[in-house]
């Protein structure tokens, strides 16, 4: 991976560069970084996420939702993923999962979908394939604000991650 960029580079982007860069550090969802570029300039890492996070809480519940539906289904297509998704479902382990276990997350995946009308979304990265098949199977017991409220919490962890990938944040709390 090329060299981190510090928050100063961050802060002298241009809009098309800003959004260029952190455009997918919110799966295929460039308005989460579009809306916080004019609070330029950020005073650290930190700051920067703090901000995307809020942006995302004070959506409304259709604009969450429609995050969440930007994420790929888990053991879907791998080929067909963004680098990023690509390479955290690898890390995962996804790509080494069993035909049954395949078969099991699809099922899972669907009636998921169908039961809250978007796809399950969890933090690959932080999570192995073994954790990923339980908490599918844990999740689908919550109702729907409590899996809405999930789903946002992984795309902030996803989020973070990525942003910790492209950033220096030798000093952050986050």
């Amino acid at each position: 991976m090329a060299s981190k960029m510090n928050i100063s580079a961050v802060n002298n982007f241009n809009y098309d560069d800003f959004i260029k860069t952190f455009g997918n550090v919110v799966e295929m969802t460039p308005s989460c970084v579009a809306g916080v570029y004019s609070e330029r300039p950020f005073a650290s890492f930190d700051a920067f996420v703090s901000a995307i996070y809020r942006f995302i809480d004070n959506l409304p519940k259709d604009k969450k939702e429609e995050i969440l539906r930007n994420h790929p289904d888990l053991a879907d297509r791998l080929e067909s993923l963004t680098p990023e998704s690509q390479r955290e479902q690898s890390q995962a382990g996804i790509s080494t999962l069993s035909c049954e276990q395949i078969n099991q997350l699809k099922h899972f995946n669907k009636m998921y979908k169908a039961k809250f009308g978007f796809p399950f979304v969890i933090c690959a990265r932080l999570n192995n394939k073994d954790a990923i098949l339980v908490a599918i199977r844990t999740r689908l017991a919550n109702d729907e604000n409590q899996e809405l409220k999930s789903g946002i919490e992984d795309v902030k962890k996803i989020m973070l991650l990525r942003m910790k990938d492209l950033i220096e944040c030798e000093d952050c709390k986050l």
